[in-house]
């Protein structure tokens, strides 16, 4: 997979490929953020929050990175993780598609720090992976994700109901895509 460079986002922070020793920090990142996520995040056991549990999950992303399945970005503040950004279920052919994930830090909502990393991701997508669309997701009531999709020009293009189980129940989602280009397929 094409490794890309470290984009710097505002006042030190980096978007940058995730790496197997980031575990310690995601797992303070997301138990920081406990309350901050829990109302857009699946149910997690208390694996997820630890050091051990990260470095599974890292592993396991790490390895769809490999095999051009998954693409994992942090935004990092030195050695603090302040969100993540990823490009799942990465398909070629004919499709070129991909799903788009994103969190941020609680403390650092508001400061365009989203914005600039899905925009970030869709150049990356579209100049060095090749892709033609990505697709998004959001929980119909989370207005500030809304917002930053559509700032990065993502359309919306419907609504799923009962899409993802979020928080202890079956959710509606409304779904958001962003064809970046017309190209034809290599």
């Amino acid at each position: 997979m094409i490794v890309p460079p470290p984009v710097p986002l505002a006042d030190g922070i980096t978007l940058r490929i995730a790496a197997a020793d980031d575990a310690e920090a995601l797992a303070d990142a997301f138990t920081r953020n406990l309350e901050h996520l829990r109302p857009t995040s699946p149910p997690r056991d208390e694996s997820f929050f630890t050091a051990d549990g990260q470095a599974a999950r890292l592993r396991d992303q790490l390895e769809q990175w490999e095999s051009g399945r998954r693409v994992p970005w942090v935004l990092a503040d030195g050695e603090r993780i302040l969100g993540t950004v990823a490009l799942s279920n990465i398909v070629l052919g004919p499709w070129r598609n991909a799903h788009l994930e994103y969190w941020i830090d609680a403390g650092h909502i508001g400061r365009g720090l989203a914005t600039r990393a899905v925009r970030s991701v869709c150049r990356t997508a579209d100049e060095r992976l090749g892709l033609h669309r990505i697709e998004a997701s959001t929980l119909v009531e989370n207005v500030p994700s809304q917002r930053v999709l559509l700032g990065c020009g993502f359309t919306r293009i419907g609504m799923a109901p009962d899409y993802l189980h979020i928080a202890g129940a079956w959710r509606d989602h409304l779904l958001f895509q962003r064809v970046l280009n017309d190209r034809p397929v290599p």
